[in-house]
């Protein structure tokens, strides 16, 4: 018989918190918004992270069960949905008070330059996040990253032409119910609405003219946008828990601008 090194005694009493694999790519079923609300199932590249609690009394967790419980999932056309189930297996088949696990993944919208009308794709890095304690209550995340354009009101006030613009990333992460449902298309697009100019990836002469003059005539500090992007996350009834994040990459400092802010209801 083998010896199981992983089910010996530990005497050290330290218990782990959070101990697992990552980085596990897997092919994950995710549903889509369509035009008619009607949900579109596809399949995207996803890198897993998945770890459970570890008792003082145990020297190692079983690795392997990680990846068996993933695997089963993707026999059956594992869905974000299932999120919940895989999370109980990794409590029971691991013997864990909790469980928790995160797919990364790139998620791709067509996207319509602003005049010309030339589609392309953008590619956006979302997750699907949840946890699971030792009395069974669940938690699921939804998480996205959002590159926008700021355009610095300061710059714009002091300057006798022009002003200083740069690339940002807002990144929002919220919870809801799990009887309700929010689309990522949704989550990207009030992000958008959020931005001095949206970011595209093509554009044409006038294009380019188009978002310049926008992101000139609504010029935002990274706390303009991270109170626009609050006051939207605030008016949504579904949402109970948000946690937001910006930051401008600025083209005329040597640092960056960032902001955060975080809510639970």
């Amino acid at each position: 018989m083998i010896k199981d090194v992983q089910n010996q005694k530990d005497l050290r009493n330290i218990p782990i918190q959070k101990v697992g694999v990552k980085d596990v790519e897997i092919p994950l079923r995710i549903e889509r918004k369509t035009q008619d609300n009607t949900p579109l199932t596809e399949v995207v590249y996803a890198k897993a992270k998945m770890s459970v609690s570890l008792p003082s009394h145990y020297k190692g967790t079983h690795m392997s069960r990680f990846i068996e419980i993933l695997n089963k999932y993707q026999q059956e056309s594992l869905v974000s949905t299932d999120i919940k189930q895989v999370l109980c297996d990794m409590k029971k088949k691991l013997d864990a008070k909790d469980a928790y696990l995160k797919f990364n993944f790139k998620y791709f919208i067509k996207k319509q330059a602003p005049i010309s009308r030339l589609e392309s794709l953008m590619c956006y890095d979302c997750a699907f996040e949840g946890e699971i304690d030792e009395e069974d209550n669940y938690n699921f995340f939804l998480i996205t990253k959002v590159p926008i354009t700021t355009l610095c009101p300061c710059s714009k006030e002091i300057s006798e032409y022009g002003a200083h613009n740069q690339r940002a990333l807002l990144t929002i992460k919220v919870s809801y119910d799990n009887d309700k449902h929010i689309w990522l298309e949704d989550l990207i697009k009030m992000a958008q609405d959020c931005a001095s100019s949206e970011i595209y990836p093509l554009l044409k002469r006038e294009d380019e003219k188009f978002v310049t003059e926008k992101a000139y005539e609504n010029p935002k500090f990274v706390e303009d946008v991270i109170r626009d992007i609050v006051s939207k996350l605030n008016e949504n009834e579904i949402i109970n828990f948000y946690e937001v994040e910006m930051e401008a990459f600025e083209s005329i400092h040597a640092h960056n601008a960032w902001a955060y802010q975080k809510f639970q209801k």
